[in-house]
């Protein structure tokens, strides 16, 4: 007998035992019955708010009424638990990312497991960004190291958490930049921390790339000095990746995307990749979100979406192991 991939083995799992736990009248003949959660792991303000809240106007044409709950701190794990004890009837969806669902699990005490999710639909492609305060004498993330070479102890970084992967990235560009001593500052949000490297009370920011940000930049309020992705952002064309400044190793390609508790009907879940292939159409949608930096995926699937997780996952869990990455 051929051995089952992942997506089988949780569709024959759901067969048996969801059908016995989710009523008749949420199967997905009649979904939904009420209106669709979508939480955003983070406090308000964000990068997950740009991504979800725009997902959640969309939807709401297409299956009906739909609204967004932060539900912030730890990294995003606090949220992410929170949807994985929901009862499995697609109405409580976790908008996750590399964070939630890789790194966090994969790290010292966790607070839930990647099994406790299934992938729905990736919604965009995302990039970190180094960002700094202009007092920091770099023009180029070289610059940057010899700084912090020079300075040791002297400066920080914040991220939105502990085990993110704004936090990941951070701790792989000190060990690679030569084992620099730089302090991790963990936020509850990305929204205070950029608020604090605005101020000068952090010199280092590593953050999603967002139209925000690149405004600050532009303003001359901030610098953004580098992208963690392979190849240039269409959306920031002036910003050098990593690996353009001298660090070919440093390479983290985000995504955000929708997942369910795990014996969510099969049905249900593809119901819902279909309804987000519809939203993610829309000319007006992908505008937007390429104006935030991001990448939007118009032809997702489970299938395709539970395959990046898995590869990421893959790729990721030397690295974190190597550094004893822990999670808020």
């Amino acid at each position: 007998m051929p051995l089952l991939s992942r997506r089988q083995l949780i569709g024959a799992v759901a067969g048996a035992c969801a059908l016995a736990e989710v009523p008749l009248n949420v199967r997905a003949a009649d979904y939904p019955t009420r209106r669709i959660r979508l939480v955003i792991p983070y406090a308000a303000g964000g990068a997950g708010d740009q991504i979800g809240r725009p997902w959640v106007g969309g939807i709401s044409s297409q299956l009906g009424p739909a609204y967004a709950e932060n539900i912030g701190g730890a990294g995003g794990a606090i949220g992410a638990a929170a949807v994985a004890r929901e009862k499995p009837d697609g109405h409580s969806l976790l908008l996750g990312n590399g964070s939630t669902q890789v790194i966090i699990p994969l790290t010292e005490r966790p607070a839930y497991s990647v099994g406790d999710f299934r992938a729905i639909y990736r919604l965009v492609s995302s990039a970190l960004v180094f960002a700094i305060h202009p007092s920091v004498p770099a023009q180029d993330l070289q610059a940057l190291i010899a700084h912090a070479k020079a300075n040791p102890g002297k400066l920080s970084y914040g991220t939105p958490g502990i085990g993110t992967g704004n936090h990941l990235v951070g701790e792989i560009f000190k060990r690679q930049a030569g084992g620099l001593d730089i302090v991790h500052i963990p936020y509850r949000g990305i929204a205070q921390a950029t608020n604090d490297l605005v101020t000068g009370q952090i010199p280092l920011l590593i953050a999603v790339m967002s139209l925000h940000l690149q405004q600050l930049s532009r303003a001359g309020t901030i610098r953004l000095l580098a992208v963690s992705t392979v190849t240039r952002l269409p959306g920031a064309p002036e910003i050098p990746t990593a690996v353009e400044s001298g660090m070919p190793d440093l390479r983290y390609e985000g995504w955000f995307g929708l997942f369910a508790p795990i014996l969510t009907p099969e049905s249900i879940v593809d119901r819902i990749a279909l309804s987000t292939r519809a939203v993610m159409a829309d000319p007006a949608l992908q505008a937007a979100y390429r104006s935030q930096g991001l990448e939007p995926d118009s032809r997702s699937s489970p299938d395709q979406f539970q395959r990046i997780v898995d590869a990421t996952s893959e790729s990721l869990a030397p690295v974190i192991k190597s550094i004893g990455l822990r999670s808020g």
